[in-house]
């Protein structure tokens, strides 16, 4: 059972955000057709609506097979499994327990322990854009944890934001990883978080050495957690707190797709790579 805590605890990690390349890949394509109301004799440099209609029909089966082939999923058995098992765990435990906590903890409180987890998360931001060679991001990343580790009283407040209108500057080894040519690899969707692929696997992995909130053996005088049942604790904490500020969108979110493994796949991928664009 610890090692099934273990396990939970290090894909919650995994999330740095978590979520539609090409929405849909696989969605039936509708073609729009040109109606005639008579068949009147074609003007010099008019298009018949019959060879107008048939080139958008062979457009739009170029696109939507380009579209399908651009997500590598050769575990799509393995990931729809995985994504109805994902859908239990947020229906009947992960939402019913943040509403709870949402009923007994008001939400300004809940911003400021949001706001806490992102400041102390720190490290990874930092890094990562120096490793892009994104100096003024990484200096403006510096910046936020000095005001807001300060007058922010540890993170709780962000005033970086509020009074300095210092942004925030998002981003991890899989963004580092993407920015210099790798490739995403194959889609993988992981236990209790959601989708992710080859490269943001291994992202999360060094990511782990540089988050002061995962428990790392050898590193302990660097982490706030010194065994891996703190860093359970912590972790699980920051995702249920991360959901009680979003009560309500996942379900929006489901009831909106009309095939969701793909939606969500798809989704996922289109944001990561944005994500690297930027």
């Amino acid at each position: 059972m610890k090692l099934l805590y273990f396990f939970f605890a290090m894909t919650l990690f995994i999330f740095q955000g978590c979520a539609a390349k090409n929405t849909a890949a696989k969605l039936d394509h509708t073609p729009v057709k040109t109606q005639v109301a008579s068949p009147e004799p074609l003007s010099q440099g008019t298009t018949d609506p019959e060879e107008t209609e048939t080139e958008f029909d062979t457009f739009e089966e170029e696109f939507a097979l380009q579209e399908t082939e651009s997500v590598n999923d050769p575990l799509i058995g393995y990931n729809k499994a995985m994504t109805s098992f994902n859908d239990l765990f947020i229906t009947y435990l992960l939402n019913p327990v943040s509403e709870g906590y949402a009923a007994v903890l008001p939400e300004p409180f809940r911003i400021g322990i949001s706001n806490a987890f992102h400041n102390i998360q720190f490290p990874v931001r930092f890094a990562n854009n120096l490793l892009q060679l994104k100096f003024a991001n990484s200096s403006d990343e510096l910046k936020r944890f000095v005001v807001n580790s300060t007058l922010g009283l540890g993170g709780l407040m962000d005033p970086a934001k509020s009074y300095m209108h210092i942004p925030a500057h998002e981003e991890d080894f899989g963004q580092t990883l993407g920015h210099y040519g790798v490739g995403s690899g194959f889609h993988i969707v992981l236990p209790f978080v959601g989708p992710s692929n080859a490269r943001d696997l291994v992202g999360l992995t060094v990511d782990s050495y540089a988050s002061p909130l995962v428990y790392t053996e050898d590193l302990e005088n660097y982490k706030i957690p010194q065994k891996r049942d703190h860093s359970i604790a912590i972790l699980t904490g920051e995702v249920v707190n991360k959901t009680s500020l979003h009560l309500g969108e996942y379900e929006s979110l489901k009831q909106d797709a009309i095939q969701f493994y793909q939606f969500l796949r798809d989704t996922y991928e289109q944001k990561r790579n944005s994500d690297i664009a930027e």
